[in-house]
C-alpha cells in the first residue's frame, strides 16, 4: 500500500521537453480566431447591401428630378408659345379694325386731300401700324395668286400671257406670313385663241426640220 503525499494531486503525464501550456487543447484557440473573421464578413456584406439600396434610391430620385425638370421646361416653352400667339391674335384683331381707316387715308392721298394736320395724323398712324408688323401688298402687273388676291373684276387683254392683276382696287395686308386681308384686284386673262395664233406663228417662223438635217436647200 502506497502512501499519498498530502497536498499534491495527480497530473496527466506530460511528454518530456514540453511545457505545461502545450498540454492545453488547441481547438479553442482556433475557434476564437475564426469567429471574428466570420463576423467581419457578415458585417461587410450588410454594408454592401445597404450601399446598393442607397444607390438605387439615389438613381430613382435623380430620374424623378430630371423628369420634373423636363416637364417644367416644356411647360415654360408652352406658356411662352401661347403668350406669343395671344399677342399676335390681339395685334391682328386691332389692325383689322384699322384697315378701313387706312383705306380712307389711301383714297385721300390719291385725290390729293391728304394735307395739313390730317396728313401728319395719317402718317403717324401708318408708322405705328408698320411698327406693329402690318405690311401692305398688291401691285399692278403682278401675276394673280388666289391665295393672296381676290378678283373682283375680270377681263381679257391681248398683251398678257397669264392671268395678271391689272388694277388694285384695295391693297392687301399681312402680318408676317399671316394674311389678314387679301388684295382686291381686277384681273385680265389672255385673249381666247391668242395662244393658238402665237403657236402657229412660231411654227411658220421655224425652219423646216429636213433643211436642218441636210444643212440647207438641195443643190441643182
Amino acid at each position: 500500500m502506497t502512501e499519498e503525499t498530502p497536498g499534491f494531486e495527480e497530473k496527466p503525464d506530460v511528454p518530456s521537453g514540453a511545457t505545461p501550456d502545450d498540454a492545453e487543447p488547441k481547438g479553442a484557440s482556433s475557434e476564437e480566431g475564426a469567429a471574428p473573421a466570420g463576423d467581419a464578413n457578415a458585417e461587410n456584406a450588410g454594408l454592401v447591401a445597404q450601399l446598393d439600396q442607397v444607390r438605387t434610391a439615389l438613381g430613382e430620385r435623380t430620374a424623378d428630378l430630371q423628369r420634373l425638370q423636363a416637364e417644367y421646361q416644356n411647360y415654360r416653352r408652352r406658356v411662352e408659345r401661347d403668350r406669343i400667339a395671344v399677342k399676335e391674335i390681339a395685334i391682328a384683331n386691332l389692325l383689322t379694325e384699322l384697315l378701313p381707316v387706312l383705306d380712307d387715308i389711301g383714297r385721300a392721298r390719291e385725290h390729293g386731300e391728304l394735307v395739313g394736320g390730317f396728313k401728319s395724323v395719317a402718317e403717324s398712324l401708318e408708322t405705328v401700324a408698320a411698327k406693329m408688323g402690318l405690311q401692305q401688298f398688291g401691285k399692278e402687273g403682278e401675276p394673280f395668286d388666289p391665295t393672296i388676291h381676290e378678283a373682283l373684276m375680270h377681263s381679257y387683254a391681248p398683251d398678257v400671257t397669264e392671268t395678271t392683276c391689272v388694277a388694285i382696287l384695295q391693297p392687301g395686308y399681312r402680318i408676317g406670313e399671316r394674311t389678314i386681308r387679301p388684295a382686291r384686284v381686277a384681273v385680265a386673262e389672255p385673249q381666247p385663241g391668242a395662244q393658238t395664233v402665237k403657236a402657229e406663228d412660231a411654227e411658220e417662223n421655224t425652219p423646216a426640220a429636213d433643211d436642218k438635217e441636210s444643212g440647207g436647200p438641195d443643190e441643182g
